[in-house]
C-alpha cells in the first residue's frame, strides 16, 4: 500500500472541519490508559486542554466522554512500565486531540505514553484564530509548554524517560513539528501567494501591512525522532537554509491527492530540502484526510469531507499499516 517517492498530479479541495470531529472518539482503540490533562496558562500561552494514553494493564473497557461518545480504553489506569518513551501530538488545522486516537491507543499499547493537546484558537470547537499568523507562531510553543509539562509537573512524570522524546505531527501539526524539530519559517515568502490569489485572509493583510511575523521560531531539542504526515506548505516557506538544523529522523507521508490546502508537491520538494533525508512515504490512492482515524458511522454522516476516502481505498488497512509503522519508527529511533 506505501510506495517510495513517485510524482502524483495535484488536487486542491477545501474542507470545513466540524465541531462532530469529538466522534472520532469512538473508534475502536486497544488497551490505553487514559487521563485527561490541562497544561496550565502561564507568561507562554492560554491553558491547553488534552489526553495521555499510557500503557496499560487492565481489561480494556469504555470511557463516556459524554454527549454519546466514548472512548475505548481504561480511565487513571496505573501506568505499566517505567523509563518510558513520550510522544507529543500536534493536530491539524481545525482538528482536536481526537483526530488521531487510534495512533495514540497503538502507541500506548506499544510501551509509550502519547499526550496531545488542543491548539487554542484552532480546533474544531474554536476556529476563532485559524486564519491567523499567531496560530502558526503559537503551535510550537504550545508544544514546548506540553513537554515541559509531560516531564516536570505530570503526575506520572516520574515513569518518564527524558532522553527519549518523539513527535507524531499531522497537516498543520506536521507543519507545527518541523518547526519544533528546528525549521524556521519565513512568513514574508506569502507575499506573491496573496498578490497573485489576491487573498484576503488576515495572514495576506498581515503580509501587505508589514506585519508577517520575524521573531525567533521555538525549536525544542529534545525531541529525538518525529513523524510528519501531510505538511501544508506554500512555496518559499522553507529552504535548505532554514532547514539546516533539522538533522533528526523523521518518517515523512504523504497522500497522493493533497486537499485541505495541501499540494503534494511541496511535500516532494521539503523531501529534497531536509538536510538528513527522511524515510519518505507516499500512500496510493489516498486523500489529505486519510490520515485521520477512521470514522464511526456518526462521522460519516456529520462531516462526510472527513470520512470519504477515494475510491477504492481502505482506511482502516491502511491504518492497520500506518500504526504499525508509527510504532516500529519511534521503536528503532527512541532506543
Amino acid at each position: 500500500m506505501i510506495r517510495k517517492h513517485t510524482l502524483m498530479s495535484q488536487l486542491r479541495f477545501g474542507a470545513i472541519i466540524l465541531t462532530a470531529v469529538y466522534c472520532l472518539a469512538a473508534t475502536p482503540a486497544q488497551a490505553a490508559g487514559l487521563r485527561f490533562l490541562e497544561v496550565p496558562a502561564d507568561a507562554a500561552g492560554p491553558a491547553l486542554k488534552g489526553m495521555v494514553w499510557t500503557p496499560c494493564a487492565a481489561q480494556l473497557s469504555e470511557i463516556a466522554l459524554g454527549g454519546g461518545i466514548t472512548l475505548a480504553g481504561v480511565k487513571d489506569c496505573p501506568v505499566a512500565g517505567n523509563r518510558l518513551p513520550l510522544i507529543v501530538f500536534s493536530h491539524g488545522r481545525r482538528g482536536s486531540f481526537l483526530s488521531h486516537n487510534d495512533t495514540a491507543a497503538i502507541l500506548a499499547d506499544a510501551g509509550f505514553v502519547v499526550a496531545a493537546i488542543n491548539h487554542p484558537g484552532d480546533t474544531a470547537r474554536d476556529s476563532s484564530r485559524t486564519d491567523e499568523f499567531s496560530v502558526l507562531v503559537e503551535r510550537p510553543r504550545d508544544m514546548k509548554r506540553l513537554t515541559d509539562f509531560m516531564l516536570r509537573t505530570w503526575t506520572e512524570a516520574a515513569v518518564l524517560d527524558s532522553k527519549r522524546i518523539g513527535l507524531f505531527g499531522f497537516s498543520r501539526g506536521a507543519y507545527t513539528g518541523l518547526v519544533v524539530i528546528g525549521g524556521n519559517p519565513d512568513f514574508g515568502a506569502l507575499a506573491p501567494l496573496c498578490e497573485k490569489e489576491r487573498g484576503a485572509t488576515p495572514k495576506c493583510q498581515d503580509v501587505r501591512d508589514g506585519r508577517a511575523p520575524t521573531e525567533p521560531a521555538v525549536h525544542d531539542p529534545r525531541i529525538k525522532a518525529a513523524i510528519l504526515a501531510d505538511p501544508p506548505l506554500f512555496e518559499g516557506l522553507f529552504n535548505r537554509e532554514r532547514l539546516a538544523d533539522v538533522n533528526i529522523p523523521i518518517l515523512l507521508w504523504r497522500s497522493a491527492l493533497g486537499g485541505d490546502g495541501v499540494v503534494p508537491d511541496t511535500i516532494d520538494a521539503l523531501e529534497q530540502l531536509l538536510p538528513k533525508r527522511p524515510d519518505y512515504r507516499i500512500v496510493p490512492n489516498s486523500a489529505h484526510f486519510s490520515f485521520i482515524a477512521p470514522c464511526p458511522p456518526k462521522l460519516t454522516e456529520a462531516a462526510p469531507i472527513l470520512c470519504t476516502d477515494p475510491p477504492g481505498f481502505d482506511r482502516k488497512a491502511f491504518h492497520d499499516a500506518f500504526n504499525s509503522a508509527a510504532a516500529t519508527f519511534f521503536r528503532t529511533h527512541l532506543e
